[in-house]
Formats: structure tokens, C-alpha cells, sequence
């Protein structure tokens, strides 16, 4: 469902957003790149009081072209976890069936999530939303600047750059990330190659309005020869994405309505009478994944670190859950709580996560295109097996919505650790994802029973329970009242069960497991676990 991984040629309409112009030191971090997946950990960095840098080649603007079409449940629930999934939820429009081509279609109905659909709305949406947010925290932004190298040595990393006006200038910051798309500079300056090769060439775009309306919110074929998508942008125009075999043309070669129209009747049966076309271009999908997600002081995130087809609609969410991944590592490093270790998991989480999107948008796009007799019988096959059978469904929705994805844990954790956690109501009748939104960790005890026999944590910062567990969907349960709670560490957020569970469990801030206990731990088990996450802060009354 997204639009280019390469650089589309033509030109578009921009929409003004406010930015600041701060600089960075070595305590703060460069962020190159002012797409969704830099502009979420801009935010995230900035919020949490890390000085940070918004590098951006673009002028102050964003622009109306937009790569991406759709929000999955997983992003929903980290933009949920920072206060923005609601006003996106009424910008978009929802969809509660993902249709991939063809008969293959995934019921999105019975998704374990607050928001168990697909939302519709262009990638612009998200990045005003992002953009505002990080501001508002104190991101700083310099556009129309380009990243001209960088050079990292032990205690930091130095950034040349050149502004609007040619000027050069070096900014110097403990760590840089490159969120600068397919075609990083980031990723040239630390040597990184970016193996992989284009799978699908000439494919064509173009913004049009449309004269019948689809019957569908997103529309999506592959018939013979042909591929076509229709995703609206919600301003009387629609986004048009498609591809014909037999035209293998160099992205640079001029482009007419005529054009897209006959691939659009190939594929959907019609082209809905396509006038006024206000963009138009060619561009080409490329499968490539970056060796390693980080180099010293510098990390890649986004499309500078993995490229993928369009299928699935998986590459601008996938970049959203890399930066929610790294942003609060760089925070408790950044701010003392943790070794620099801790940076390393980056590699360890993602990269995996990167590799089966690859591989999973990479199959369906095959598919897809099927020519081929066995081809289109595996694709005939898969449509079966997706659409009759529980298991297959399920794993298949869980992976292309990114609440499937689970970490590396170390031998002998708990069975919890390192998945997802679901948006569960708490005793103080709030919602986990909204515990989450100061950016601690949380702690989830049984209710009618004390953390351990020694106060770990400060007795007034525990809440009162209540009687039910509930996902977010089901209606919330009346909030107990809690005389006395005081504010809760800046480090940690704890809360109880609304239900009877007995599981102990650490939440990490971008909502994964960072640790569990199904009985009423130890004294000493939970001050290590407390002390291993969090880092010793005898001051907070973590010991």
C-alpha cells in the first residue's frame, strides 16, 4: 500500500508546518531525515528532554506526495502510546479487511487490538501529527540543510553541513541517525552497502481525481499482465499505483493519463474515468536491507535501513516501529539509566523484523504477479489457506499488522518476554497504552497484594484494583479512587490488574516485555529486574 521506494521524478504541492532551529552537543542526538520514522523519535528524544536535531534537505514544508496509504494496528498503538492515534483516527478512515489481490483478502475483525482495522490516510497526515508533536517538545529543525559527511570518534560523532545558503557549519552530537530514505547519506558517510536489487521496474503513479467512485476504500488487483491500486487521499483526489509487465521503461521516461488509464482497465476492469491528473511519474520498487542497523555512534532506521515492495502496505510502519524501538534505549543510555549495551539490542530486535518484511511483501508482490502455471497455483493455494484456515489467518494478519513480531529473549525468561503487550485496562481504570505515554516503563502487579514483603517501590504509588481485566475495546471499568497517590518516578510508571491475573510484568516503554513473573516474586528477583531495566536509583525508591 505504499507508493515509491526509489525517487519518484515530477513535482507537488507542499503544505507549511513550524519548526525550531536548535543546535545539538554532545549530549544530544542528530536526526537526518524529517519523514514519520524521524520525526517520531525527534519527538520521542526531544520529549524525554534529549537536546536533538531535525536535519532536513527538504525546506520547511510537507509535502502532499505521499509513499504510504495505511496504518496498521501495531502503529496505531505506539502513536496511541503518544496521544496522536485518536486525531488520526478521525482524519483517516477505517478499513476492517485488508484485501492483497485478487480473492486473498485478511478479515481484520477479531485482531487482538483497540484497533482491529487498517487506517486510511496519507503518510502527510502522520507526519503533521509527528511534526507537531516534536516541535511542541523542542525538536530543534534546520531545512533546506544537507548532510555533507560525518566523523565519529569515542566520545561522539561530527556532522558537516551546508544550509540554503551554502554555508557550511559543523554540528557535533553524541549520536546520529540516518532516517534519510533509500538513498541515506547517512548510510554512504559510515560504508554501509545496501544489498539488494529492483524487483519491480516502471511502475507508474499518478494523483487523479476520479469521475466513478470505487466500491471499495482501497482498490487492488493483479490481473495477467497487469497490477493496479486506488487509495483516495481524502481531497477529492486519488492516488493511483500501477504496473505492466510488458512496459519496461526507464523511470525518466515521460508519462501520460493514456498510459495509466489502459493498465488501470487491465487490471481493475475500468479506469473510473480518470481526469485532471495533478502529478504523474514513474518509479521503481526495490527489495534491499542494510547489513547492520548500526556503526559506532550512528544508526540507520526507516527506509535507509530497509526498502521493501509495496505490498502489505509494511514499509512506513515498519520505520515507525524502528524508531519507537531505539528511542527510548537512546533515552536511558543518553540520561545515565543504562549501559551503551543496550543500544546494541537495536540490531538484535530489528534487523529480523526488517529481514521477514522483506521477505513476506517480496512474496505476496511475486504472487501477485504470478505468470507462470505452478506460480499462480501457489498463489490459488496460499488464498486458500489464508482465507479457510485459523491458524494460517491469524499468523498472517499478526505479521502483516506488526503485532506478531516478538523479540530475542535470554534462555529461561518467561514466556512473555520480549512480546507485545495488548492494550489491558488497569485498576485505575486507564488503559496500559495510556500509562505508556510519559515514556516509563510500567509495572503491572496482582491486585490485593503488596509489590513484595520489601517496599521496591513507594507504597503510595500503588493503585487501588478493581475486579476485571479487559481489553481496550470491551467499556472501560469504573476508576477506583486512589487518596493520596503521589506522582510516579521518572523512570517508572506502576499500576495493578484490573482483573484477578497473578502475573507480574514489566512493561517496556514502546510496549513490549521486558520481564514477567507468574508468582509473587522475591525481594531480590524484582530489585534485579527493577535495577537491570531501569538502572539503580536508590533516590527514586526503585531499591
Amino acid at each position: 500500500m505504499t507508493g515509491s521506494n526509489g525517487n519518484p521524478t515530477g513535482t507537488t504541492g507542499t503544505t507549511d508546518y513550524i519548526g525550531n532551529t536548535d543546535t545539538t552537543d554532545h549530549t544530544g542526538v542528530i536526526v537526518v531525515g524529517s519523514g514519520p520514522t524521524g520525526l517520531l523519535l525527534a519527538g520521542d528524544l526531544a520529549t524525554a528532554g534529549i537536546p536533538v536535531t531535525v536535519l532536513e534537505k527538504r525546506p520547511r514544508k510537507i509535502s502532499n506526495f505521499s509513499r504510504a496509504f495505511a496504518l496498521h494496528a501495531r502503529s496505531l498503538e505506539q502513536l496511541d502510546a503518544r496521544g496522536l492515534a485518536d486525531e488520526l483516527e478521525a482524519t483517516g478512515r477505517t478499513l476492517d479487511r485488508l484485501r492483497l489481490f485478487g480473492r486473498l483478502s485478511i478479515d481484520l475483525t477479531d485482531l487482538p487490538s483497540r484497533f482491529n482495522h487498517v487506517l486510511v490516510l496519507p503518510q502527510y497526515e502522520v507526519e503533521k501529527a509527528l511534526a507537531r508533536r516534536a516541535v511542541e517538545a523542542g525538536a530543534g529543525f534546520r531545512y533546506d540543510t544537507e548532510m555533507t559527511g560525518l566523523v565519529q570518534d569515542a566520545d561522539g560523532v561530527t556532522v558537516g553541513t551546508r544550509g540554503p545558503d551554502g554555508r557550511t557549519e559543523s554540528l557535533r552530537a553524541a549520536y546520529v541517525i540516518g532516517a534519510d530514505g533509500m538513498r541515506s547519506a547517512v548510510r554512504g558517510a559510515i560504508g554501509l552497502p545496501f544489498p539488494g536489487k529492483s524487483v519491480i521496474r516502471s511502475v507508474v503513479l499518478a494523483d487523479v481525481k476520479l469521475a466513478e467512485q470505487p466500491d471499495e476504500l482501497l482498490t487492488v488487483n493483479a490481473v495477467g499482465d497487469a497490477f493496479a491500486f486506488l487509495a483516495p487521499f481524502g481531497d477529492g483526489y486519488h492516488r493511483v499505483i500501477g504496473w505492466h509487465r510488458g512496459r519496461d521503461v526507464p523511470d525518466t521516461e515521460p508519462l501520460d493519463l493514456a498510459e495509466v488509464k489502459e493498465i488501470t482497465r487491465l487490471a481493475l476492469g475500468r479506469d473510473y474515468g480518470m481526469h485532471d491528473a495533478r502529478w504523474m511519474s514513474r518509479f521503481h520498487s526495490d527489495e534491499r536491507q542494510a547489513p547492520a542497523y548500526r556503526v559506532g555512534r550512528v544508526f540507520l532506521a526507516g527506509d535507509a535501513a530497509h526498502v521493501h515492495t509495496p505490498a502489505g502496505g509494511q514499509g512506513m510502519n515498519t520505520g515507525l516501529q524502528d524508531a519507537a524501538n531505539l528511542s527510548w534505549k537512546l533515552v536511558s543510555v543518553l540520561a545515565g539509566h543504562a549501559d551503551p549495551a543496550l543500544l546494541d539490542t537495536y540490531q538484535s530486535e530489528r534487523h529480523p523484523v526488517g529481514k521477514a518484511v522483506l521477505r513476506s511483501s517480496g512474496g505476496l508482490v511475486r504472487l501477485a504477479m504470478a505468470k507462470r502455471p505452478w506460480t499462480r497455483a501457489a498463489r490459488a493455494a496460499l488464498t486458500g489457506l489464508v482465507s479457510n484456515v485459523g491458524p494460517a489467518r491469524r499468523k498472517a494478519t499478526a505479521q502483516v499488522t506488526g503485532i506478531g513480531y516478538r523479540y530475542p529473549a535470554s534462555r529461561g525468561s518467561h514466556p512473555l518476554t520480549g512480546t507485545r503487550v495488548p492494550d489491558v485496562r488497569l485498576a485505575d481504570g486507564t488503559r496500559l497504552y495510556e500509562a505508556l505515554r510519559d515514556g516509563h516503563f510500567v509495572l503491572i502487579t496482582p491486585a490485593h497484594e503488596p509489590l513484595v514483603h520489601e517496599p521496591l517501590v513507594h507504597e503510595s504509588l500503588v493503585h487501588e484494583p478493581l475486579a476485571q481485566e479487559s481489553l481496550v475495546h470491551e467499556p472501560p471499568a469504573q476508576a477506583p479512587s486512589a487518596p493520596g497517590l503521589q506522582p510516579p518516578p521518572d523512570r517508572l510508571t506502576t499500576a495493578h490488574w484490573a482483573s484477578a491475573r497473578r502475573t507480574t510484568l514489566l512493561v517496556r516503554p514502546d510496549g513490549y516485555a521486558a520481564w514477567a513473573s507468574d508468582a509473587t516474586p522475591a525481594p531480590g528477583a524484582l530489585r534485579s529486574a527493577l535495577t537491570a531495566h531501569l538502572g539503580p536509583a536508590p533516590a527514586r525508591q526503585l531499591l
